[in-house]
């Protein structure tokens, strides 16, 4: 099984998961082009994508989406009222018959050999979800564009072989920045997106001895950083309530604007 970050930040997302047998994308927020210059570094052709699951309609995770499944006629994954959404946006274009379906939070399904477990998250869209990612004993997962946490995310995040995570904003940059009053709030809000500090606090309830790669994504191109995301996120693994210390597992940041490493497992 292996997991990279094509592209993960607030300009926008797409993760590949793949095995032997079966590729997808975890949302296409960037051009066609962009992804199939970055399956290309991976040894994967845009015609061999066996489905893009979509985290939810806003357009850092969809904007490739049209031309691309147009293209190679790949199956898309989404809830009900995110596929809803999707048909309405004008700059997507038309999407033949056949190419969506529907997907229900915390109700499996299968692409190839690989089970896909998408549940509900928090942010401001219609019916967002992140997805956890199963090849026989090995699990992934991508979750972002979280407002907050709750007991049933923590519970999904738990007993994973690797992670990207959100860690989007320093919370002070985000305050002090240039970004309107309004704005301001909806990052910081239930239904925004998880700030450096709180993606280290997430982390503290999910690492385990077997966690084999932490990968910190979605950081916003105005409010963070690499350096502080990760020194923030470490710092908050060591001061918390677990046994754990930030230097006993591999962190990264997935880049906003390059390829992440290829994880293994």
């Amino acid at each position: 099984m292996r997991l990279v970050s094509i592209a993960s930040g607030s300009s926008g997302n797409c993760v590949y998961v793949g095995t032997d047998t079966t590729s997808i994308l975890v949302d296409a927020g960037i051009s066609r082009k962009r992804i199939e210059l970055g399956l290309e570094e991976i040894g994967i052709r845009g015609s061999e994508l066996d489905a893009v699951v979509i985290t939810h309609e806003h357009s850092d995770h969809i904007r490739g989406l049209g031309v691309l499944s147009r293209k190679y006629k790949i199956p898309v994954y989404a809830t009900k009222e995110t596929l809803e959404e999707i048909s309405r946006i004008p700059s997507l274009g038309h999407f033949p018959e056949g190419l969506f379906h529907e997907i229900r939070p915390d109700v499996d399904f299968t692409v190839g050999d690989m089970e896909m477990l998408p549940f509900t998250i928090y942010h401001d869209a219609a019916n967002p979800v992140a997805y956890r990612i199963r090849n026989g004993r090995q699990s992934v997962a991508v979750a972002t564009d979280m407002g907050h946490y709750d007991a049933g995310i923590i519970s999904h995040l738990q007993g994973l072989d690797a992670v990207l995570l959100e860690s989007n904003h320093d919370v002070n940059m985000l305050e002090t920045g240039p970004y309107p009053y309004y704005l301001k709030r909806r990052i910081l809000g239930d239904y925004g997106h998880l700030s450096n500090e709180n993606a280290g606090r997430l982390l503290t309830y999910i690492l385990h001895d077997n966690m084999k790669k932490i990968l910190l994504g979605h950081l916003s191109k105005e409010n963070n950083y690499e350096a502080l995301a990760y020194e923030t996120v470490r710092l908050e693994i060591d001061q918390g309530e677990c046994p754990y210390r930030a230097s006993d597992f591999p962190i990264v940041v997935a880049g906003r604007d390059k390829m992440s490493e290829i994880i293994e497992l």
